[in-house]
């Protein structure tokens, strides 16, 4: 059987506790008569009722979808109940009820959630073809491929044919469904709570192991998906069984809370409501408690608590605008805590959330949340992609923008599915599936060209490159944020622009250090495929980093290094192209500064009838004019070889050293002295004093320093405070 029960209806017996969950004053939605599994069974075991008349056992299923889909056709829902029942006939739960209570309440956990009739078709029949005779063509065959799909979506791998890789696999399976169809998820979601409610009959050890596993990857799914009506029932589910001491104190903080005399929420509740009244704005306030788990955070937060923290004040109006205009009123006439104020309408959640959350402070000081939404917002926050309904049904007009588009493929969604398919076995799967679900907040960054990516909380360039590109990132060299050149290791921030630099070069090599930086599971494995691809590649870029961790000390501007010739004194050709005004001096080019035509110069005389020309901004030339040292007038002549120091910042990646030498000489600079500074945060200074034939050459040298790959700045040098 796939699914455990009980007739407990808390997620197992709690020292002290009272039966039932104990909740705030008001309820989160209009309440709705509680299933009663065991008349459900009883009416399940008297067999299919007669053709044409939908069986009693599915009443609740039928009020809950017709109150969102009054126009349904119930057919499909009458021939799959009839097909589950007679299928599931004489299997029973653990707890000895008929089997067929659990599929008919988790169809009605989603008919309540508003899911449309093919899903609750498909939930009718989720475990029929894994427990039953029932195969997949003959659900194909009476209800449609759609129909077919999602009951194949969900249906676990055998362990005969899987072993212990079983369950990850069918995670796994799920999830590529998933990607097609978001409905599969939903099925699943519904599936599990209804479990969860009725574990209590388990042996503790399982208990706790289906518990571990719905909070490491259910849970996350349901907030991702923004199914939250799922998602915070099962967070409460999974601390009763986890932290059994902890959930049975916040119940008593929650019981103690609820037998208040005062209640400042619903104080601030009427406040809203007279507000909003003399505004003229048609809203529904409501209380909308906080369920276990979100009491417990919020105690751990601040110790003591006192009566605004059980609940937010929920403000439901109809048009987006009225949201907008509910705000300033609020913060007109109440006194708001300017530093609570959050715009998810105009940058929603990457989980399709909206709402205005702003907080409001009472003169006894406590402070009061308010959640400002519309009623289509609020179906949303609940529902989530169930909300959505047919993800196959003809787009609206006017879609929204950005992944909202494909509720079908979200984009943290579409990553991890490119992930798994690298996933090189099922146990690194599941603890890569586990570590990626468990980053719960997602950043939204923007392309140059308008697009968005979506990423984790804590997320790099070297993330984002891979979220873009795929393994084309390998072949990334750089990133500019926000107009700005940043390294590939920067955390990007939601909101953040992010322009990804990519060399020309298609053999390009991610480096071993991009793991250090890489945050997703997509990034990282990507990595690692290639270092493990190409060992030799992956072994020269260890040697490149040793050998210049050696080398690179920093060393002055034109000291000779052990990669570099010693620099010739200073008779050599060329510099006997500068004119002097001093008769018979000849003139010599300062060091500190390179100066080249057509820079404008000076110079000052020196010992054996030399003149050193500087250029006018060299820091040389002001202290010498300081200390009385008089000028000699210079200009350059007709030859045009000269000597210059040039700088060049780039990222670091394998062979750059090679690729902007061979450039250079390409150009016909004769490298004079070279340094190389050692790397920080991916990033390296070069400095080099190269010999030109010709001063026009210049330009053209530094355009073909910029061209090369991994490099984004070439500069001559700044003049230096040396002796002339």
């Amino acid at each position: 059987m796939s699914a455990e029960a009980t007739n407990s209806v808390t997620p197992g017996p709690m020292p002290g506790a009272v039966s039932g969950p104990v909740t705030p004053t008001a309820p989160r939605r209009k309440a709705r008569p509680r299933i009663d599994l065991r008349r459900l069974g009883r009416a399940a075991l008297l067999g299919p009722a007669a053709r044409g008349r939908l069986p009693d056992a599915i009443s609740h299923v039928v009020e809950a979808h017709r109150a969102h889909h009054p126009d349904a056709d119930l057919e499909p829902l009458r021939h799959a109940y009839v097909l589950a029942e007679s299928s599931h006939r004489g299997q029973m739960r653990k707890s000895g009820e008929p089997y067929i209570t659990h599929p008919l309440a988790v169809t009605l956990i989603l008919a309540e959630l508003g899911a449309e009739t093919t899903t609750l078709t498909a939930s009718l029949l989720h475990d029929t073809v894994e427990d039953t005779d029932v195969t997949l063509d003959q659900v194909r065959d009476q209800f449609g491929e759609e129909v077919r799909y999602l009951v194949d979506g969900v249906t676990k791998l055998e362990k005969v044919d899987y072993g212990a890789a079983a369950e990850p696999e069918t995670f796994r399976k799920m999830l590529v469904a998933t990607g097609n169809d978001v409905r599969v998820m939903s099925i699943k979601l519904a599936d599990r709570l209804h479990n969860m409610r009725t574990l209590g009959v388990m042996r503790p050890e399982k208990q706790e192991r289906i518990a571990k596993v719905t909070r490491d990857v259910l849970i996350p799914l349901a907030e991702r998906l923004g199914v939250q009506a799922l998602k915070t029932e099962l967070e409460d589910l999974v601390f009763a069984i986890l932290h059994p001491e902890e959930y049975a104190h916040t119940r008593e903080l929650i019981v103690r809370n609820a037998a208040r005399a005062d209640d400042p929420l619903a104080e601030v509740a009427d406040e809203v409501r007279g507000v909003l009244r003399e505004a003229d704005i048609a809203a529904e306030v409501l209380i909308r408690p906080r369920h276990f788990v979100s009491v417990h955070r919020v105690s751990r937060k601040r110790g003591r608590l006192r009566g605004s923290d059980f609940g937010r004040v929920l403000v439901l109006v109809n048009e987006d605008a009225d949201c907008y205009g509910v705000l300033g009123e609020l913060h007109t006439c109440m006194k708001p805590v300017v530093s609570e104020f959050k715009d998810f309408i105009a940058v929603p959640k990457f989980n399709l959330y909206q709402s205005l959350h702003t907080a409001v402070a009472r003169e006894d000081g406590q402070v009061v949340e308010v959640l400002i939404r519309t009623h289509q917002m609020h179906k949303v926050a609940e529902a989530g992609v169930v909300a959505l309904g047919n993800p196959y049904a003809p787009a609206p007009e006017d879609p929204a923008d950005g992944e909202r588009v494909d509720p079908t493929r979200p984009g943290w969604l579409s990553r991890l599915l490119d992930w798994q398919e690298a996933a090189p076995d099922p146990d690194h799967f599941w603890s890569v599936l586990r570590e990626d679900l468990a980053q719960d907040r997602e950043i939204t960054v923007f392309r140059p060209d308008g697009g968005t990516l979506g990423l984790p909380e804590g997320a790099t360039c070297v993330d984002a490159a891979y979220a873009q590109y795929g393994e084309d990132a390998h072949a990334c060299i750089g990133a500019r944020v926000n107009g700005r050149l940043a390294t590939l290791s920067t955390v990007l921030r939601d909101g953040d622009t992010v322009q990804l630099l990519m060399g020309q070069d298609p053999a390009s090599e991610p480096s071993r250090e991009w793991l250090e930086h890489a945050h997703t599971p997509g990034a990282r494995i990507a990595i690692q495929r290639w270092l493990a691809a190409h060992p030799a590649q992956a072994e020269s870029q260890q040697s490149e980093t040793r050998i210049a961790g050696d080398r690179t000390a920093q060393r002055p501007v034109g000291a000779p290094g052990p990669d570099t010739a010693p620099e010739q004194p200073s008779d050599r050709p060329g510099t006997g192209h500068v004119l002097t005004d001093l008769p018979g001096a000849t003139g010599r080019l300062a060091r500190c500064c390179t100066p080249v035509p057509p820079d404008e110069i000076t110079g000052f005389a020196v010992r054996g009838g030399a003149v050193t020309v500087h250029r006018v901004e060299c820091a040389a030339v002001a202290r010498m004019k300081a200390g009385g040292r008089a000028e000699v007038g210079v200009r350059w002549g007709e030859t045009a070889e000269c000597r210059v120091t040039l700088v060049a910042e780039s990222f670091v990646r394998p062979h750059l050293l090679a690729d902007l030498t061979e450039a250079m000489a390409s150009e016909g600079a004769e490298i004079v002295s070279a340094t190389v500074e050692p790397p920080t945060q991916q990033q390296v200074r070069h400095t080099y004093t190269v010999q030109l034939p010709d001063a026009g050459h210049l330009p053209a040298l530094m355009r073909a320093m910029r061209d090369v790959a991994g490099v984004y700045d070439v500069s001559r040098a700044q003049p230096q405070p040396q002796g002339g």
